[in-house]
């Protein structure tokens, strides 16, 4: 054998061995979501509870002196609450365990004005032990909020004193009920309340210090920001980086919250808190939202790279109201009936404009995993996703993941269906993907295709994708939307 024919084998073996072996990922592109931010981007929906004095006073917010003794929901049921939980399909629950009135609904050695000094139980109950006992029985994430502002306690409005006092409530809430997932808390206050210094990066770092694995929710985060408004909308683009430095608690830009933004530098995913009533607690004279209005909300939170936090208040009984537990039942099934049946998710073929290598090809769009995701070949910012579902598909809405585990990339992006008069056209387009992102066409606008492409117009970096679905929303046609 002549050396040149050797030097080709060789070059052969060498190239045959590369195509064997598993390449590398791309490098994340930072920053990148910490273990507990991505366990609070595989939820698919988190429930708050309002519950207190207020729900005996018909009030959204107490003056901080009602008597304890008008707390008194008599057929209290936390086993229902999950009940509701479970129905809506939440995978995690947060209770109010103090509001702006200061009244706890754990009995805390720092305060007369807690279920201790009610008649509830005798004074010998505990809400937040039986939330968290029954959510845990069913498997269900806890988190508590904590309202800074107190319009009882006399220690606030001397700094030292109040923040002494509320990490001292703090550290018996997180140290008596067992692990925590999430603690909410914000700046809200009325302008005229005491003028005082929150030391929330002393309790930011005693919440992770006593609870590692729990996200903790303000403003500005530092694990989850608030979405900027209470009617549960996510802006469009929506970043899950943001500046905290540009973000004050309780003095923030709504609009800045929405959006996030692309340069920025800490990975701050948004809630979107709303509730089901008009009001945050519960009242008789209110009404659960509609099903066409949680599916709007649900389109413009859960479908914008953000979470969905449903506020459901119990009532003055101590149970969810039957009109709120049919209302996530019908929700909750609607869900479950839109994303059903993917209708991509057997296609003829998948085929991609580059592939950074066969461990990486457009199929790894087909299952859900964040772990498997198409990539281009390294340093292309832009690239496109062709499908050939094998037969022609209807379809309304769609589905599109990145795996945010990487970091979020992709800036600007379009979906096309091929006809074989007007050949490509546009189905739909948006700025961010992120962890989820649902395109629903416009009512009564049906898409029917055989060929369908993702393509990427724009990116912070190399884009990956990790999911792509093509689903039927029924609830979208206009003879259907009083349902």
């Amino acid at each position: 054998m002549n050396f040149h024919l050797s030097f080709l084998l060789l070059e052969i073996l060498v190239f045959l061995r590369a195509v064997a072996l598993n390449s590398p990922p791309p490098l994340p592109l930072r920053p990148i979501p910490s273990w507990r931010q991505l366990q609070f981007h595989s939820r698919r929906l988190s429930m708050f509870f309002h519950f207190g004095v207020n729900t005996f006073t018909d009030s959204e917010r107490g003056s901080g002196h009602e008597s304890p003794s008008i707390f008194n929901p008599e057929r209290l049921n936390a086993s229902q609450w999950m009940d509701a939980a479970q129905s809506a399909g939440a995978q995690l629950v947060i209770l109010t365990v103090k509001h702006h009135d200061g009244f706890c609904l754990w009995p805390s050695a720092y305060t007369n004005f807690s279920v201790a000094s009610s008649s509830w139980r005798g004074g010998k109950g505990d809400v937040v032990a039986e939330f968290v006992a029954a959510a845990r029985e069913r498997g269900l994430d806890v988190g508590f909020y904590l309202s800074p502002w107190d319009l009882h306690e006399s220690c606030y409005g001397d700094t030292l004193l109040y923040n002494e006092f509320y990490l001292a409530q703090l550290r018996e809430l997180l140290t008596g009920y067992g692990p925590i997932s999430e603690v909410w808390l914000d700046g809200a206050k009325s302008p005229t309340a005491v003028n005082m210094s929150y030391d929330f990066e002393l309790w930011f770092d005693t919440i992770h210090q006593l609870q590692p694995g729990a996200n903790i929710f303000s403003d500005a985060g530092p694990d989850i920001r608030w979405v900027g408004n209470e009617y549960g909308e996510a802006g469009q683009p929506c970043w899950a980086m943001a500046n905290r430095s540009s973000i004050t608690i309780g003095r923030s830009d709504g609009q800045y919250l929405m959006s996030g933004e692309s340069a920025g530098t800490d990975w701050l995913p948004p809630e979107c808190d709303i509730s089901i009533r008009p009001g945050w607690f519960w009242h008789r004279n209110e009404a659960p939202k509609s099903l066409e209005q949680l599916l709007d909300v649900f389109y413009k939170s859960s479908a914008r790279n953000c979470l969905l936090l449903l506020n459901v208040p119990p009532n003055s009984s101590g149970l969810i109201d039957e009109s709120d537990f049919q209302t996530l039942e019908r929700f909750s099934s609607a869900i479950d009936s839109i994303f059903s049946v993917n209708l991509a998710a057997n296609p003829l073929s998948v085929t991609a404009s580059s592939v950074r290598s066969s461990s990486f090809g457009p199929k790894q769009i087909l299952d859900e995993r964040m772990e498997t995701f198409w990539a281009p070949m390294q340093g292309e910012s832009t690239g496109w996703i062709e499908l050939d579902l094998g037969k022609v598909s209807k379809f309304n809405a769609l589905e599109i993941r990145e795996p945010v585990n990487m970091g979020q990339r992709v800036m600007e992006y379009h979906v096309e269906a091929w006809d074989s008069e007007l050949g490509w056209y546009l189905v739909s387009n948006g700025s961010t993907i992120g962890y989820r992102k649902v395109d629903r066409l416009e009512e009564d606008q049906v898409c029917a295709a055989r060929l369908v492409r993702l393509l990427i117009d724009t990116s912070r970096g190399d884009p990956l994708i990790c999911f792509f679905g093509l689903y039927f929303d029924m609830y979208n046609l206009r003879h259907l939307s009083s349902i």
